[in-house]
């Protein structure tokens, strides 16, 4: 299968949303809506905040950003994860904020343009919050050369060299089968039924190696220390359902306090008590435009 187009595919799925209602806080199984103090009280008693955005957005970093202010008021104890850096970068990352690079030479050493390529604005006020105040940002992506191994090989495809960017292939979870249909479905849509079930399989493990890499530094950030809330930055696709990411970190290590929050998902993603989309979804008005 094409990198490219599975890369392509993925971040399609990864960012798919609609154009947003009224900014509203709601619980997806219930339409009441939820006081804005309400939900900032839930947030401050979470280990990790999960908050699942659609990448282009620029209200939804807006929302991001006034989350972590307002958490970072209460407890400037805070760290934030993001899916836009990969593992390797981390060095580049501590060197930014702690004054040693400035944009420029953070966005060079990064490969901010070739390795995640969203406008850089939209991101930009969440790192400079972060480098004025001193907050740990900590990368937890795989780099996208080990992706594209798997998405052209299965997880023996990784070379060596990526290795330690990445989680054992042991630890390589792909029994979640309701993640997987629905990963099957939009593949067929994109190829109208027609790829293999080969070059399905390994989209699906590139799929899970991306989010297996993120729990993972999850994890590894959380064990370390666990005092210090953490607020992942991520694609709601990583985050609905807790596929991806949070069950993955749960799996790791059991008995966090959580908090999901996807920001203007499709109104066709069903809810259920059963199997609930997330704690909370934030909708915009139908009116509101990205930059």
């Amino acid at each position: 299968m094409n990198f490219k187009f599975s890369a392509c595919l993925l971040s399609a799925w990864l960012c798919c949303g609609v154009p947003a209602w009224a900014q509203t806080i709601t619980q997806p199984t219930e339409s009441e809506v939820v006081r804005r103090d309400e939900f900032d009280r839930s947030l401050r008693q979470a280990d990790i905040i999960y908050l699942g955005e659609i990448h282009d957005r620029s209200e939804h970093h807006q929302a991001q950003l006034e989350i972590l202010q307002t958490l970072y008021s209460e407890n400037p104890d805070l760290a934030i994860g993001m899916e836009m850096f990969q593992r390797p970068y981390q060095t580049a990352i501590d060197r930014y904020l702690a004054g040693d690079l400035d944009e420029a030479e953070f966005l060079e050493q990064t490969e901010y343009e070739t390795r995640w390529g969203f406008p850089w604005e939209l991101y930009a006020p969440i790192l400079r919050f972060a480098k004025t105040h001193q907050i740990p940002v900590i990368a937890l992506n795989a780099p996208s050369e080990a992706l594209r191994q798997v998405a052209t090989g299965g997880f023996e495809n990784i070379a060596a060299e990526y290795r330690d960017f990445v989680p054992p292939i042991e630890e390589m979870r792909t029994d979640n089968e309701r993640y997987r249909q629905r990963l099957k479905d939009i593949y067929d849509r994109y190829h109208e039924g027609q790829g293999s079930s080969e070059a399905f399989d390994y989209f699906f493990q590139a799929q899970v190696l991306w989010d297996e890499t993120m729990a993972d530094s999850v994890a590894a950030f959380v064990r370390e220390n666990p005092q210090t809330p953490f607020v992942v930055l991520a694609g709601q696709g990583h985050i609905a359902y807790g596929d991806g990411i949070p069950q993955r970190v749960d799996r790791r290590i059991p008995g966090l306090e959580t908090v999901s929050v996807v920001f203007d998902p499709d109104s066709d993603l069903p809810s259920t008590p059963e199997r609930s989309l997330a704690d909370y979804v934030w909708r915009w008005p139908a009116s509101s435009e990205s930059d």
